[in-house]
């Protein structure tokens, strides 16, 4: 404090994040009670039943016979399935017509590599994290064991799934963890979170983050040049190390293209590039591409993997009766073609309503917001979700 009483700006920042800090963990322990933990909803037999890939009367003589797990029943005979038991179900009826049992129960089979997928813009504002998000709960919906890894120290994923990184994360709680250059580096698995979400789990991210950004360049001047030591492969081999217990992973990549964001490139087997169909955006992503193609040309020629299975471009936050954005839409499409996903993702209150109690539109109850809203939002993040497993089954050789 100077001595006209005006605190340092430093101080009043500081002031400034402890009290929205504490102001938001109240607001989770509001929203999450009794332990301020989230929880998934549970799905009705109708859409447990779309889930699976049977009928509904189906479903409803397999409780009948007590087979497969029970249902929560209310006194009018509705039923409900938590997703945890949906996927029991999968794998009930994977048993029961066991020549069907990929359709039931999709996950890689032998010989299918790990799908490591980076979703990257170093743009803010271009949905990275939503997007993210969305497709790693689409995933663990279809049935699939998916890894999300958070690499924004800003940690808005983490956030989302249920965690506030500067209460519930101690050092090391981040993949930093498992990719620090000193001693103090730990197994990627011992640092894996399970969420409420049942088939997904979270590499948390924090603040702690930064730490690799800045002890990268004391490496590389120290010349620990050995393929252990490359900053751009160290992602990479920490996924590694828990290959056998994941199908997919998805890596929310920080908004600048850091040393991050380049061991995320090189650790994924396919990108996906967010644009946010503006101007200003597109300007930004074409001085993101440039500087991404230098960059990754020093990586190839120090040893780094560069092969792609695919690269897409994902439309966010779109207006479809915006002029101006459809001309943009048009243009990528000319440029680009089928890199470009056919379907975008739209803007939309219903996605917006939703992440103001750190939910999806997965996650809500149908009736929570206007229905018309809520279908013609959902459709368009299912659809854009169903091209990226598209080609993820692709890169399988899955027809």
């Amino acid at each position: 404090m100077d001595t006209l009483g005006v605190s340092s700006t430093d101080v009043r920042i500081e002031r400034h994040a402890t009290q929205l800090s504490r102001q938001l963990k109240l607001l989770r322990e509001k929203l999450f009670p009794p332990l301020s933990q989230k929880a998934l909803r549970t799905f009705t037999s109708g859409e447990a039943a779309q889930m699976v890939g049977v009928s509904d009367g189906y479903l409803r003589q397999l409780s009948l016979d007590g087979k497969g797990p029970a249902p929560e029943t209310t006194t009018s005979g509705r039923r409900s399935y938590t997703l945890g038991q949906i996927n029991e179900l999968r794998h009930h009826m994977a048993k029961v017509k066991p020549k069907d049992a990929g359709n039931y129960v999709p996950r890689r089979r032998p010989g299918e590599k790990l799908q490591t997928i980076a979703v990257t813009n170093f743009k803010g504002g271009s949905a990275k994290t939503t997007t993210t998000l969305y497709l790693a709960e689409y995933l663990a919906l279809n049935g699939y064991r998916v890894l999300a890894i958070d690499l924004d120290p800003q940690a808005s994923l983490s956030s989302m799934l249920g965690l506030q990184p500067e209460f519930d994360l101690e050092e090391g709680d981040t993949l930093y963890g498992a990719i620090r250059y000193d001693d103090s580096r730990k197994p990627l698995r011992d640092i894996i979170r399970k969420t409420y979400f049942e088939g997904l789990d979270l590499v948390p991210g924090n603040l702690e983050l930064m730490e690799f950004e800045h002890e990268t360049p004391r490496a590389l001047s120290d010349r620990q040049r050995s393929s252990g030591e490359m900053f751009f492969k160290r992602v990479g081999m920490a996924i590694a190390q828990v290959e056998d217990d994941y199908d997919i992973v998805v890596i929310d990549c920080p908004p600048q293209l850091g040393y991050l964001t380049l061991g995320a490139v090189c650790a994924a087997t396919s990108l996906l590039i967010t644009i946010h169909p503006q101007m200003v955006d597109v300007a930004s992503m074409s001085q993101f591409l440039l500087m991404t193609s230098d960059l990754l040309s020093v990586v190839r020629k120090a040893g780094g993997d560069l092969q792609h299975d695919f690269i897409k471009y994902i439309v966010t936050r779109h207006e479809p009766f915006d002029a101006p954005q459809s001309q943009i839409v048009a243009l990528l499409r000319s440029l680009f073609s089928d890199d470009v996903l056919t379907a975008t993702i739209l803007k939309s209150t219903a996605i917006a309503d939703a992440g103001l109690t750190k939910q999806t539109l997965y996650e809500i109850e149908r009736g929570q917001v206007r229905r018309s809203t809520y279908d013609r939002a959902l459709e368009s993040v299912n659809a854009a979700n169903g091209e990226v497993l598209a080609s993820i089954h692709k890169a399988w050789g899955r027809t």
